[in-house]
């Protein structure tokens, strides 16, 4: 009786949390851009005035598409307004909320951390070819708004001991070809690719010139 009374308190608690998963809560807002064991990256959108239903996220890095000041309200009443610049990036710890979007449209992505606890990897603060800068830094990773420098290149088999979420800004030269998925060429504004931590890779910057992205380096 007592552990069947236990199996029944976990599957409740395990139903009030998928209840409560912005995918499942509120389809309309949030759709799934990428997904393994490390993360869970969602694209955000909302239109002026849009609320959202109640829902769920862990620790999370929010990098905004496009201006917006959304306020969020949590379950005790208090709520917080957001000024997200365009093309920013912000830590957000694990809570629930709800979304109400004020006079301009949400666009943005959310790199969510699946992880029980932060990683211990040692992230870099310069890489060759390419000049870094914080956007955000938090216990779980760092945002950067990187810049392939015009001979910008890794060989093929390069690895980090960390794990990194690539988002395009926009039309980007880079090529970048991972160990297991498709080379990627052709990049439109809110692209993800995610490379894992001792994952062989190759990128270069084929435009000659330049080329700005966000690159969420995980610990």
């Amino acid at each position: 009786m007592k552990n069947a009374l236990i199996v029944a308190i976990v599957a409740s608690a395990s139903a009030l949390v998928l209840a409560q998963d912005a995918v499942k809560t509120d389809p309309t807002h949030y759709k799934v851009v990428l997904e393994n064991a490390s993360v869970r990256v969602l694209r955000l959108t909302y239109a002026a005035g849009a609320k959202s239903e109640r829902h769920s996220h862990p620790d999370a890095i929010v990098v905004a598409l496009s201006a917006s000041k959304p306020t969020f309200t949590m379950p005790d009443g208090t709520s917080q307004v957001s000024d997200l610049a365009n093309d920013s990036a912000m830590f957000t710890p694990a809570g629930t909320h709800t979304v109400t979007n004020g006079s301009s449209s949400v666009d943005a992505l959310l790199v969510e951390f699946k992880t029980a606890v932060a990683g211990k990897a040692v992230l870099p603060t310069s890489r060759p070819g390419m000049t870094l800068k914080t956007l955000a830094d938090s216990p779980r990773a760092i945002a950067s708004l990187a810049t392939a420098s015009a001979t910008f290149a890794e060989p093929a088999g390069s690895k980090h001991e960390f794990d990194q979420v690539v988002i395009a800004l926009g039309p980007s030269p880079l090529s970048l070809s991972v160990t297991g998925q498709p080379t990627k060429t052709t990049w439109v504004r809110g692209d993800a690719v995610f490379i894992g931590r001792g994952v062989a890779h190759e990128s270069k910057n084929t435009g000659g010139k330049p080329s700005d992205m966000i690159i969420i380096s995980i610990r």
